[in-house]
């Protein structure tokens, strides 16, 4: 009976210390460690796994040191302290960490990816697109002289098409189909509409009737070309010449559908009142471009993360001209923030901001952070994250971090961020070591 007790004794003071080492500090930092990480090349990263540990490097294609203590730790020899990887080239190493030096405990993948440094936005732009093709966004019905029709309806042509061809003939604007329609209907003869639906081609046939008051061949559709209005710049990269503006797609505002791009232009604009926002109720910047004829980027892309293009120089009326580092999507942390933005004028200020929540991505995603406006002085102006202000670069701890995307419309002094990485991809940027683009 006595060396029952004992036994039981036994194992549940066993019992207790493994509960112990498992819900110790040390132990859950060692458990969280990743098995890979990215880290900036001339830059470092910290592995806090608190426990007396020793590090080893194999490199692959990389220069990479690994250092016992942070950057400014005054004892190097202290086992329990960070492990600091330091790295000096891209490529590829790996991290082999030993329990006192002996015991093999964990091997991280470190992964050096290019040091890239952007000229952070804030200003206010204009946005002027040309599509790819003539979006239909409406029927109108051609007054013939018994009857009201839209012969493009009847046809089965669909609001949301994208008019890409007439009678096998690429068609450059609204003007240039009005002329084709009006000369097949002189001719007495249908028409051959090359459609882009839904990622498809189709090909439908339509007759022009002749419309009575305006007294030309019609085929009933309301058709736009063209598409215009004011964001905020993100970022310009001065060593690649490209830059990213507004964090989303820019969208046909009848039809909801993303406008392909043929061309564009981002030129100056000027913030002249403020709609405020409410619950339910999205505020709005309003604005006019200025000095049109002085073009600051030309649009190559139109995507789910804004638009993208060349740019030659950094523009004018920024906070500052300096490229400042980028963070990675796994490196933005929930805590204090800033912005960059305009409210009035063409004056970028810089706001604050709480970074209330981030969404770790492993593939690129429009919504990564949820972001709150906490400075007095833009709540005062604006009642949160109005139209407009999409693309306002967001800082933390002097790098950027992402973009302002979305507002809750229900609460606007809250909403989304897109992650700065996401949108250096969708430029051309990319955040990988050359062996992994090459995988």
């Amino acid at each position: 009976m006595a060396n029952f007790i004992l036994k039981r004794g036994i194992g549940l003071i066993l019992a207790s210390l493994v509960v112990a080492l498992f819900s110790s500090t040390p132990v859950h930092e060692w458990a969280a460690t990743p098995g890979q990480i990215r880290v900036l090349e001339g830059h470092s990263a910290l592995l806090k796994l608190g426990l007396p540990v020793s590090a080893t490097v194999t490199t692959s294609n990389a220069q990479v040191a690994a250092v016992h203590g942070p950057p400014d730790s005054r004892n190097a020899f202290n086992l329990k302290q960070p492990i600091r990887i330091d790295s000096f080239t891209q490529g590829d190493a790996d991290v082999k960490v030993k329990l006192f030096g002996i015991l093999p405990l964990k091997s991280v993948h470190v992964s050096v990816v290019p040091d890239i440094k952007v000229v952070p936005g804030g200003q206010s732009i204009g946005v002027k697109i040309k599509s790819d093709g003539i979006m239909v966004v409406g029927y109108n019905l051609v007054k013939d002289h018994n009857r009201s029709l839209s012969p493009g309806e009847a046809a089965n042509v669909k609001v949301g098409d994208v008019i890409t061809a007439i009678d096998g003939r690429a068609v450059q604007g609204v003007e240039q189909a009005a002329d084709l329609i009006n000369k097949a209907g002189k001719e007495k003869r249908d028409i051959e509409l090359t459609l882009l639906r839904s990622k498809n081609h189709i090909k439908l046939r339509v007759t022009p009737t002749w419309d009575k008051d305006s007294e030309t061949y019609r085929i009933g559709l309301y058709i736009r070309d063209s598409a215009a209005g004011v964001g905020t710049l993100t970022f310009f990269a001065p060593k690649y010449n490209v830059f990213g503006a507004l964090g989303h797609v820019i969208s046909d505002m009848d039809t909801g559908q993303p406008i392909a791009v043929k061309e564009g232009q981002v030129v100056h604009s000027s913030v002249t009142s403020i709609d405020k926002g409410e619950s339910g109720q999205p505020g709005e910047k309003r604005g006019n471009m200025i000095d049109e004829h002085n073009v600051l980027g030309t649009i190559k892309k139109n995507s789910d993360f804004g638009v993208f293009g060349t740019m030659k120089k950094t523009p004018d009326y920024g906070k500052t001209t300096e490229p400042i580092p980028i963070a990675l999507a796994e490196q933005v942390k929930e805590g204090p923030a800033t912005i960059l933005t305009v409210v009035d004028g063409q004056k970028v200020e810089e706001y604050s901001i709480e970074i209330v929540n981030v969404l770790r991505q492993k593939y690129p995603a429009t919504k990564s952070m949820v972001i709150k406006i906490t400075d007095p002085r833009l709540l005062e102006k604006t009642g949160g994250i109005i139209q407009g202000m999409s693309g306002s670069p967001i800082l933390q701890d002097g790098k950027i971090v992402g973009a302002v995307t979305h507002v809750f419309v229900n609460d606007p002094t809250q909403g989304y961020g897109v992650f700065i990485e996401w949108m250096l991809n969708e430029a051309g940027i990319q955040t990988k070591t050359a062996s992994a683009k090459a995988s």
